[in-house]
C-alpha cells in the first residue's frame, strides 16, 4: 500500500519549478533589461563627463598657449601706447591742454606735424570744452608756427571753443606768434615773453680759410644766389639784402601782432625790438592779458571741468624722435648756415 504523497506526485512543486513560470521569467527578464539600460546610461554618463573633462583640458590648453601670450601683448601694448602718450579717453567734460614746448622746428617736438593733429583732436571732441595751448618755448622756424595756427584758426571755425595760450617759463619769438592767435593770453610772473622779430644767422669761415690760402669758387645763376654761403665774403649787396629779408620778416610779425591784440597795445611803445619782457610787464605793454599759471586759470575759470592733457610727451619724442646721426648731421648743418627763424 502506496502512501497519498507517492499517489500524488504533483500536489506539491519544488521552488526551483515555481520560478520557471512564464509570468516569472518575464518579470526576471525586465528586470536584468532595466539593469542593462542602467548600465548602459550610467556608461554614456561617465562617457559625456570624460568628453566634457576632455573638451575642458582642450580648452584650459588653447587658452594657455595662445591665450595667454595675447593678453600679456595686449597689456604689452597698452603700456607702450602709453609711453609714447597714448591715451583712452577722455571719457567727461575736459578742458584739453595741447603742448608746444621746446624749439619749433620740423624735426623738435613742437612741429606743425606732431602738433596739428592733436589740435584737431581736442577740437573735434565734443566733450572738449575749451582748448589751451601750454606753451613753454624759445621759438623757432616761422613756417611751422605758420602751419600750427593756420590749422587751428580752421578747427575752431568748425568747432568753435575758446582758445587760451598759457605762457609758462617761456614764450618768445615764433612762440608768441602762435600765442596771438589765441583768444586770450596768460603769462606767469616769471614768464620771458616777447622777442617780435626775426634773425639771420650765418656763419663766416672765408677770413678763417683765408688764413691757410685756402677758397671756395662759388659758381650761381644769380648774384645773390649764394647769399648765405658761408664760405665767400661778405658784399655791400648780400648785407643789404639780409637785412631786406629780416626786416620784412619782422615786419610781417609785427603786423600780425598789432592786428591780433589791437586796441590792447600800449600806445607809443615799440614792441619789435627783439627783446622779451617778464610776464606782468608784458601784461602792461598789451602783449598778455592776465598773470597766472595753467593750474590757477583752469581752476578758476572752468571749476567744474578738469584739464585732459592731449600731448606731445617727451617720452614719445624719445621713442619716436630722430636718431643720434640725424641730430649730428642737423647740428652741423645749423652750424653751417642758419635758416632764418623768427625772433
Amino acid at each position: 500500500m502506496q502512501s497519498d504523497s507517492q499517489n500524488h506526485p504533483t500536489a506539491q512543486q519544488s521552488p526551483l519549478a515555481a520560478d520557471t513560470t512564464p509570468t516569472n521569467v518575464l518579470l526576471e527578464m525586465l528586470r536584468e533589461l532595466r539593469g542593462q539600460r542602467e548600465a548602459f546610461g550610467e556608461a554614456q554618463r561617465l562617457a559625456a563627463n570624460e568628453r566634457k573633462a576632455e573638451r575642458h583640458w582642450k580648452i584650459a590648453f588653447q587658452v594657455l598657449v595662445f591665450g595667454v601670450p595675447v593678453i600679456f601683448g595686449i597689456i604689452y601694448l597698452l603700456f607702450f601706447l602709453s609711453t609714447t602718450g597714448f591715451k583712452l579717453g577722455p571719457f567727461g567734460n575736459v578742458i584739453g591742454v595741447v603742448r608746444i614746448e621746446g624749439a619749433i622746428g620740423a624735426d623738435e617736438r613742437a612741429s606743425a606735424e606732431a602738433i596739428v593733429p592733436l589740435l584737431e583732436k581736442a577740437f573735434t571732441n565734443d566733450k572738449v570744452k575749451a582748448v589751451v595751448l601750454s606753451i613753454d618755448s624759445p621759438g623757432g622756424a616761422p613756417v611751422e608756427s605758420e602751419r600750427i595756427y593756420t590749422a587751428m584758426r580752421m578747427f575752431k571755425l568748425k568747432h568753435p571753443k575758446p582758445v587760451v595760450a598759457v605762457i609758462n617759463n617761456i614764450g618768445a619769438s615764433a612762440a608768441y606768434m602762435i600765442a596771438v592767435h589765441a583768444d586770450k593770453i596768460i603769462v606767469g610772473k616769471y614768464s620771458l615773453v616777447g622777442s617780435i622779430g626775426a634773425i639771420v644767422a650765418p656763419w663766416q669761415f672765408d677770413r678763417a680759410l683765408a688764413k691757410v690760402d685756402v677758397s671756395q669758387k662759388v659758381y650761381a645763376s644769380g648774384k645773390l644766389k649764394a647769399f648765405l654761403n658761408p664760405f665767400t665774403p661778405l658784399t655791400p649787396e648780400v648785407d643789404a639784402k639780409a637785412q631786406q629779408l629780416v626786416d620784412q620778416l619782422g615786419g610781417a610779425f609785427l603786423q600780425e601782432v598789432r592786428e591780433k591784440r589791437g586796441s590792447r597795445l600800449k600806445p607809443d611803445v615799440n614792441v619789435a625790438t627783439g627783446e622779451v619782457w617778464p610776464g606782468p610787464e608784458a601784461k602792461a605793454l598789451g602783449l598778455a592779458d592776465e598773470v597766472g599759471t595753467i593750474d590757477e586759470y583752469v581752476a578758476t575759470s572752468w571749476r567744474d571741468l578738469k584739464p585732459y592733457d592731449f600731448g606731445p610727451t617727451p617720452q614719445s619724442l624719445q621713442i619716436f624722435g630722430r636718431t643720434m646721426q640725424d641730430v649730428l648731421v642737423g647740428a652741423v648743418q645749423r652750424l653751417v648756415v642758419q635758416a632764418p627763424t623768427v625772433r
